[in-house]
């Protein structure tokens, strides 16, 4: 008898834009390879555990009413490794994912079964229904939605551009094989790249580390104006290559590549390919950096198992999110926010599990904590390991609609840090539950007019700081320069050391001054997030340098770098007076912490952001590129009396924030001070949460950020975790978070986790300290 909820259901196909949960429960990492699979929802296609404590699929029936599942169990199929001819392994397969498999992927086999939770779970035969036994194999043969982001992710959006739509090319002529051997203008014969438009063969741009090339591809366009280029080796005979244009300095797409490339008398169809991608060099520079799992003398580290040694899978260039993550949740405001307070969410929650903020990071703080995901399987080497969880719903939700963290490129660190601070904020708004309020704290600035000798005090809100590393070289080689080991305590005297600040616009001299500025701590927060800053500019490019950090003994006292506010018989500057247009516009503060991480000044890098109208940090460096030989470069900001505050901003604008909790007078006064920008606007919104849209006399002393952190001392700390990367640049390499856990020192490393005796901490490229 076929169930009546079969016969009454509206049920319809997924599409190929649907998102199906068929891989792990939307709530928890159980997944289809457990011993009870995952249900399925044929309605709504949202995947639910079955676990008896948790039971994540029973309670979507009850919060939507959708009666009807699929369950699916996925059994690997034993499969022996392939073999060549002479008994040897074939040679691993480049993938865009920067994951090197082991062995060969399995095959699976599927079990299904269908389950009315209308009628108390029971099962049902899908062949009872030809639209439902349909339904079901639609979700069996649909693309999963965790590969459907993966997907979306690697493939880039890469596009045509005018150059190559409207390319204009020589004569044609056939290049001879000795046309096309090496460089036109010396003796390297890789990473070739040849002119669309002449057929000039260059080299390719040369790398951080002396690789590559020598530059002649780009300084042949320098010379003609020639843009378009292919990378010889890449052409395969379906027509595809890798195609570049210098003009727009981008990745682009030749329609016309076989016609263009006949004119040189190269004919596609001959084509294979013989060298990596662009994409594939990248996934494989940054697969030669790793962590040893050895000790000095050779042995493997001993893995931990258990509630809170649960390691993260590589998504693919992930690990800098990983290292992120398990730093923040061993703080233990995140793991009462997300692990314990959220405990009951799923119960209530009616938004869509894989979209919902709050289901998520429960679901993370769950997996990375409980234990459950991390009990100990065994190699055939008879080492024992784990597989960890891949948070892979978590990065989707997260990076959605940010045009770097939604790919699979490999990403700072720190702004991924920053990043998910801000989210996290505004998430969390309403709920007052924020629990990245543990690295908040204030600093002082204190400016001096060197002519007159009066002072002005600043106050502002942050929740992190990036010191400089000072770089002393001690010996160099072909290969690398080698500096000398920087204490820790140098990095903060560098940090609240005072600069001068020439052609100061004193308001008391009413003149151009040269003027004195200090930043210290005016509070210290619960948890001091430190970033060092270990970058030179050499030619131009960004290049890390290998500067050693001598790690003081614990604990840390700070209380040195403390500010003293007014001190008697100082005088106060006076307010700029609002007739004169002097004061400067607001900026977003990640871009500029993004910008002075490559060590450019405050003053550089906020002057570039006004050039570019305040559209990131990535403009704002081409402009600084493009200037850094401008007279004026370093000059004070210039007055600013934008039009755009007078007219005032639009009731759109105010509704938009109005949405976000926030009152109109809040929305108002947020837009004034940003010059009608909504986005910058939210983010003043956030960074001063306490101001209520009411205008107030302004003091000399600002105090319009709300007082956060302890001003309490003494201020001593003990470094509770950090983050290290290996890699020539923030953009390639490997990160990894050593995470100190029942006094011992945990490495981990992606999915894998052991005890180190010897913690690297003087490499750590992001450091979070304790407050004792």
């Amino acid at each position: 008898m076929v169930c009546s909820h079969i016969e009454n259901a509206s049920l319809n196909p997924p599409s190929a834009y649907t998102q199906v949960h068929k891989e792990e429960c939307t709530q928890c990492f159980d997944n289809q390879d457990g011993p009870d699979g995952i249900d399925v929802c044929l309605s709504c296609f949202n995947g639910g555990c079955l676990d008896s404590t948790r039971h994540h699929a029973l309670t979507h029936h009850q919060l939507t009413g959708h009666p009807l599942t699929v369950n699916i169990r996925r059994l690997v199929v034993s499969q022996p490794k392939r073999v060549s001819a002479d008994g040897t392994p074939p040679p691993q397969k480049i993938s865009k994912i920067a994951i090197v498999m082991e062995n060969e992927e399995p095959q699976y086999e599927y079990i299904t079964k269908v389950r009315c939770y209308a009628c108390n779970g029971a099962e049902e035969a899908k062949e009872s229904s030809p639209k439902l036994n349909a339904i079901v194999d639609a979700v069996l043969s649909s693309l999963s939605s965790a590969k459907q982001s993966e997907v979306k992710a690697w493939e880039e959006v890469i596009i045509p551009c005018e150059h190559t739509l409207c390319l204009v090319q020589d004569a044609p002529k056939k290049l001879q094989q000795q046309d096309l051997a090496h460089c036109s203008d010396c003796e390297l014969n890789e990473n070739l790249w040849l002119c669309l438009a002449c057929g000039n063969l260059g080299c390719g741009r040369k790398q951080y580390d002396g690789s590559g090339g020598n530059n002649h591809a780009i300084d042949h366009f320098q010379k003609t104006g020639h843009g378009v280029n292919v990378k010889l080796g890449t052409i395969t005979a379906e027509g595809t290559a890798d195609i570049y244009c210098y003009s727009c300095d981008d990745a682009r797409v030749d329609n016309e590549l076989a016609s263009h490339l006949a004119n040189w008398g190269i004919n596609v169809a001959h084509q294979t390919k013989t060298e990596k991608s662009m994409t594939e060099l990248q996934l494989e520079q940054n697969l030669k950096f790793d962590f040893s799992m050895t000790t000095e003398d050779g042995k493997q580290l001993e893995s931990k198992f258990g509630p809170g040694y649960t390691g993260l899978k590589n998504l693919g260039n992930s690990c800098y999110m990983a290292s992120v993550l398990q730093s923040v949740f061993n703080i233990q405001s995140f793991q009462d926010r997300y692990y314990t307070q959220l405990n009951e969410h799923a119960m209530t929650c009616t938004t869509d599990p894989a979209t919902c903020w709050f289901c998520q990071l429960h679901k993370l703080a769950d997996g990375l904590l409980s234990g459950r995901y991390s009990q100990p399987l065994v190699n055939e080497d008879g080492v024992q390991y784990q597989d960890g969880i891949a948070p892979g719903m978590f990065k989707a939700l997260v990076g959605k609609g940010h045009e770097e963290f939604s790919t699979m490129r490999q990403q700072d660190a720190f702004e991924f840090f920053q990043y998910l601070c801000k989210t996290i904020q505004q998430k969390e708004h309403v709920t007052k539950n924020d629990p990245t309020k543990s690295f908040d704290f204030m600093t002082e600035q204190r400016l001096q007019c060197g002519k007159c000798k009066k002072v002005r005090y600043q106050k502002d809100q942050t929740s992190c700081i990036s010191v400089s590393v000072p770089a002393r070289p001690v010996q160099s080689t072909e290969e690398e320069n080698v500096y000398e080991p920087v204490d820790f305590t140098e990095c903060l005297d560098t940090f609240v050391r005072e600069e001068i600040v020439d052609g100061y616009n004193c308001p008391n001299c009413k003149e151009k001054t040269t003027a004195s500025r200090c930043v210290k701590f005016s509070t210290f927060p619960d948890i001091l997030v430190m970033n060092p800053r270990r970058f030179a500019f050499i030619d131009w490019v960004p290049q890390k340098l290998n500067i050693a950090i001598n790690f003081p003994n614990e604990p840390i006292q700070l209380d040195k770098y403390m500010s003293r506010g007014q001190q008697p018989g100082e005088e106060l500057l006076p307010e700029d007076t609002p007739a004169s247009p002097s004061s400067e516009p607001s900026f977003n503060q990640s871009d500029i912490d993004q910008l002075k991480a490559m060590g450019f000044s405050e003053n550089r890098c906020k002057r570039a952001l006004m050039n570019t109208g305040h559209n990131g940090a990535d403009v704002a460096m081409s402009w600084m590129f493009e200037h850094m030989e401008d007279a004026d470069i370093d000059d004070p900001l210039p007055a600013t009396s934008d039009n755009a505050a007078s007219n005032g901003p639009s009731d759109d604008q105010i509704s938009t924030l109005q949405d976000m909790g926030f009152s109109a007078a809040q929305a108002k006064k947020a837009l004034r001070e940003t010059n009608n920008d909504t986005e910058r606007a939210l983010d003043w919104l956030f960074s001063h949460p306490d101001d209520n849209g009411e205008e107030t006399v302004q003091s000399n002393v600002s105090a319009e950020a709300p007082v956060v952190g302890s001003a309490t001392g003494p201020f001593n700390y003990n470094l509770d975790s950090f983050v290290s990367h290996k890699g020539t640049s923030v953009h390639c390499g490997h990160y990894v978070s050593h995470v100190r856990k029942n006094g011992e020192w945990i490495l981990f490393n992606d999915n894998k986790v052991a005890v180190t005796p010897n913690p690297p901490i003087g490499e750590a490229y992001l450091y979070f300290l304790e407050r004792q």
